[in-house]
C-alpha cells in the first residue's frame, strides 16, 4: 500500500518567496478593486476585477464601456465648428482680413453599462488600479511634470507583448495611478 502527501505550503525552512508567488499575492491584493482596461482598439472597461488566469484574460463586474468619438464623429464637428466660425466671421463688418485660426473641438466619449465582462488578453494594452487617497496612506506619492509623464506612457506602450509573470508583460502599468500621479 503506497500513500502520497501532499505539500501544503511551505515549511519554516523553505526559500523566499517566488516571482510567482509574488504575482499571486499581488494579483490577490487587487480583488474587487476598480480597474481601468485599455484594449488595442482604444476602448476602455471600467470595472471591479474578478478574476484573470494563464492567458491574461481579464473578468470585470459592474463593467462600463467607453469608446472615444469615431473619425466621422471628429470629422463631423471639426465641419460645425468651421462654418460656425466662417459665419461669425463674414458677418462682423471689418474692412482687414484676417488669417484662418484654428478651433479646438471637444467630444466626449460615449458610455454603456455591460455588466460581467471577460477582456481578452490578447487585446489588453494597458491596466491601471484606481486608488483612492485614504488607500495610499503611507506610501510615498509623487507627482509628475507633464513631459515626464508623457515619456513615461511611451516607454509603457514600447513595453508589452510577451512577458513574464501573470499577465503576461501587461503587469507593469497595473498599480500606476493616472494623472502624473506616481506611487512608489
Amino acid at each position: 500500500m503506497s500513500t502520497t502527501t501532499a505539500n501544503r505550503g511551505p515549511s519554516p525552512t523553505s526559500s523566499p518567496p517566488s516571482d510567482k508567488e509574488e504575482s499571486a499575492a499581488y494579483l490577490r491584493s487587487l480583488l474587487n478593486k476598480n480597474l481601468r482596461v485599455t484594449t488595442n482598439d482604444n476602448r476602455m472597461f471600467w470595472g471591479a476585477f474578478k478574476c484573470t488566469d494563464s492567458e491574461s484574460n481579464i473578468v470585470l463586474q459592474h463593467t462600463y464601456e467607453y469608446r472615444h468619438p469615431t473619425s466621422q464623429q471628429i470629422s463631423a464637428a471639426a465641419a460645425a465648428a468651421t462654418t460656425t466660425t466662417a459665419t461669425s466671421s463674414s458677418s462682423s463688418s471689418s474692412t482687414t482680413t484676417s488669417p484662418p485660426t484654428a478651433t479646438t473641438v471637444k467630444l466626449d466619449m460615449t458610455a454603456r453599462y455591460l455588466g460581467l465582462v471577460v477582456v481578452p488578453g490578447k487585446y489588453i494594452v494597458r491596466i491601471e488600479a484606481e486608488e483612492f487617497a485614504s488607500q495610499m496612506r503611507g506610501r510615498e506619492v509623487r507627482v509628475l511634470p507633464l513631459k515626464q509623464q508623457q515619456q513615461q506612457q511611451q516607454q509603457q506602450r514600447g513595453v508589452g507583448g510577451s512577458g513574464s509573470g501573470a499577465l503576461g508583460g501587461v503587469g507593469t502599468a497595473v498599480g500606476t495611478a493616472v494623472g502624473g500621479v506616481e506611487v512608489v
